[in-house]
């Protein structure tokens, strides 16, 4: 049974699966990516390679690696799944939770990467001149720092989204392949290439997440644009 523009509705549970599972993904990472390029650009502290060195480790690791240490560490049994779940009644195992957490983790690099370099990229003595008017480290970064970022930040936030789109490997390794759960877009295109006259419904799929991969791309490439043009004109 076909719908809207020659997608059945399976296919549209999978594009509807991923648009939850990469925004759940993108809005979770947030905070914590900002924490983390911060720390990376304006602290000095014992371990500050080894944080970027972990932060960056799952653009290197095979995606297979990061789902099975996800699954050791988030599954029923891991020591992080049993404390959530007793804590906050939180599944991540075999649950759309564990495809949104997996896609975090691999897209987290992207984010973290686009906000550091925007943060790097920010005159220091604007900062230093909104603390000499009495405006205290909390104020400066809200009012500041954040707006003169936010380009970063969109562009992470956009390239955060687009991988957590297209991730696969770590996702079916901790949560498996389940539709309506955890079936998201790549998942349902892998299996639809398993399936003996899938290969049509396997194109509108493919097309759909070249074409949402690349407005993000050049949506992120635009906001690095303005961002370069901003800091050459500050």
């Amino acid at each position: 049974m076909e719908t809207a523009w020659g997608f059945s509705a399976d296919e549209w549970t999978a594009v509807r699966l991923s648009l939850r599972v990469a925004s759940v993904a993108t809005l979770a990472s947030l905070p914590f990516a900002l924490l983390v390029a911060w720390l990376l650009v304006r602290t000095r502290f014992p371990g500050k390679a080894l944080l970027n060195g972990l932060v960056h480790l799952p653009l290197v690791l095979p995606p297979v690696v990061t789902g099975y240490v996800l699954l050791l560490l988030f599954g029923r049994r891991g020591p992080l799944g049993v404390f959530f779940e007793s804590w906050f009644g939180l599944v991540f195992s075999f649950r759309w939770t564990g495809a949104a957490l997996a896609s975090a983790v691999m897209g987290f690099p992207l984010m973290v990467r686009a906000i550091r370099l925007s943060l790097e990229a920010i005159d220091r003595r604007l900062e230093d001149a909104g603390a000499t008017l009495g405006a205290g480290p909390v104020w400066v970064f809200l009012l500041v720092t954040l707006p003169l970022a936010l380009p970063g930040i969109l562009a992470g936030l956009i390239l955060g989204f687009a991988k957590a789109m297209g991730e696969f490997g770590a996702t079916i390794t901790f949560v498996s392949n389940i539709p309506g759960e955890t079936q998201t877009l790549p998942a349902a295109i892998y299996t639809l290439t398993q399936v003996p006259g899938g290969d049509a419904a396997a194109l509108r799929l493919t097309a759909l997440s070249v074409a949402l991969s690349m407005a993000a791309l050049i949506a992120s490439e635009w906001l690095a644009t303005r961002l370069s043009r901003r800091v050459g004109s500050a």
